[in-house]
């Protein structure tokens, strides 16, 4: 039932170091493909002042967010939400701002549509869009081991890869959010930040 990711123990503290400074003023929290839960019980911990609320489009997913939050119980902690974010109807409480990390590389390209036509449309203005993982830059891989890892990815299903960073930003600025800030991450990953206009 629980699930646990070697990657996911590494990158959360340097994660939330970014996101205490980027959410100093929101109040409730969307996390878009929980995965693990790994990252929602380390976030909401990390972030008392505000309300988080883990999802994910898979029931093992589902099932391992609630394990950890039983292991780790924190009073700002939602329970884990079914979310498909292709879908209109984004069942879920208010928010005012949504995280997401290491989705958009292993989900078809729709997946991407699906997450900023969402943001764009249930965002306040003013409200920020934090997505988290491996791009390319300028058509550009930003190290060889993401070069190795695209390559793995579209082995494993053809749909899937690293995406250029551009092309997500453009769509990004179609459904209403402009990229505001670009963070170097640990582990050749960036930190895009958008807010909804």
């Amino acid at each position: 039932m629980i699930q646990h990711s070697a990657a996911c123990e590494r990158n959360q503290a340097p994660i939330l170091d970014i996101l205490r400074t980027l959410f100093i003023d929101s109040s409730s929290v969307l996390e878009v493909s929980s995965g693990t839960g790994m990252h929602a019980v380390h976030m909401a911990a990390g972030l008392p002042h505000l309300q988080w609320q883990p999802s994910d489009i898979s029931p093992h997913a589902l099932l391992s967010i609630d394990a950890w939050r039983a292991l780790q119980p924190a009073a700002n902690l939602k329970a884990a939400v079914q979310l498909d974010v292709r879908s209109q109807d984004w069942d879920v409480d208010d928010f005012d701002a949504i995280f997401n990390a290491n989705m958009i590389h292993i989900a078809p390209w729709e997946v991407t549509q699906g997450l900023l036509d969402g943001a764009g449309r249930l965002l306040p203005s003013g409200g920020l869009l934090v997505m988290y993982g491996p791009y390319k830059i300028n058509g550009t891989h930003t190290a060889p081991s993401n070069a190795r890892f695209d390559l793995s990815l579209q082995q494993r299903d053809p749909s899937w890869g690293v995406r250029d960073l551009e092309e997500v930003v453009e769509l990004a600025a179609k459904n209403q959010l402009d990229q505001v800030q670009l963070i170097a991450m640990p582990a050749n990953n960036q930190m895009v930040v958008y807010r909804r206009r």
